[in-house]
């Protein structure tokens, strides 16, 4: 039987003081609301591995993470309050950029997620927005995490206007990391009050890319915008899917094709 949901792949995270991978809950269980079925990819930064696990997959879910950006993948020396940083994070998502890239994988990439977007782009990012920005607003709102701390204005006809239904959104805030300068192909789509920008979106027309700098898994469930988002992602997953599907019953039938007989 033809598997029916898209099957959404998301990076783990790196816990340097227990040696283990872990993923907040909250991105899982918003993916599987809106459809799709979420699948774990262990920080294993290696080109087969990868390669494999991406053959199964229908979209790329990039999460947050509790750690910063390598700044030497975009040319810069770190900064004096650079966070930590997981070489084994940051080399399994470069990975899977680069084969999401390769394939045109639906992608949905949250806080850190966009930042690394970003950077295999070739952009670069702020490094620590308290020290290069001192007129920036507050971006580390602390608890409760799901409370929405900050607005975003929204790129009139961008993707997150549409699914907002609005030019502007509460949203919450976890990120000292800010993006500075955006990478090939993408656009800034949202910007909070001090410039900074807060989403990216996908420019080319064959491929479907989002980033935001907040984190909608936690909101979910009460926020008709954050829901929209993961459902508009998810069902990018299906058509993603089912053009694979099309792809290989059209490659199988021409390769079946009986043979014309010649006389």
């Amino acid at each position: 039987m033809r598997r029916e949901k898209p099957l959404i792949g998301i990076t783990m995270r790196y816990e340097l003081e227990t040696e283990r991978f872990y993923l907040a809950r909250f991105y899982s269980e918003a993916v599987e609301a809106v459809g799709g079925i979420p699948i774990h990819l262990s920080l294993i930064p290696r080109f087969p591995y990868i390669e494999t696990v991406l053959d199964q997959l229908d979209g790329v879910l990039l999460p947050g993470s509790a750690s910063d950006v390598d700044p030497l993948l975009y040319g810069h020396e770190p900064h004096q309050h650079l966070g930590d940083v997981h070489p084994l994070r940051d080399g399994t998502d470069w990975l899977v950029l680069q084969e999401v890239e390769r394939r045109r994988i639906p992608l949905l990439a949250i806080c850190y997620g966009m930042q690394m977007l970003n950077v295999t782009r070739g952009g670069t990012l702020i490094q620590d927005i308290a020290t290069e920005i001192p007129a920036a607003i507050k971006h580390e709102q602390g608890g409760p995490r799901s409370r929405r701390s900050h607005a975003v204005r929204l790129l009139e006809e961008s993707m997150l206007a549409k699914l907002a239904q609005s030019e502007s959104a509460l949203v919450n805030s976890h990120h000292h990391q800010a993006i500075a300068s955006v990478g090939q192909h993408l656009r800034a789509t949202a910007w909070t009050t001090d410039g900074l920008v807060e989403a990216l979106e996908e420019v080319r027309t064959d491929r479907w890319a989002l980033g935001v700098q907040w984190h909608p898994e936690l909101n979910w469930e009460d926020d008709a915008f954050a829901r929209e988002l993961f459902a508009s992602f998810v069902e990018e997953a299906r058509e993603y899917k089912k053009e694979l599907h099309l792809e290989h019953e059209t490659a199988t039938t021409e390769t079946h094709e009986p043979l014309t007989s010649v006389r």
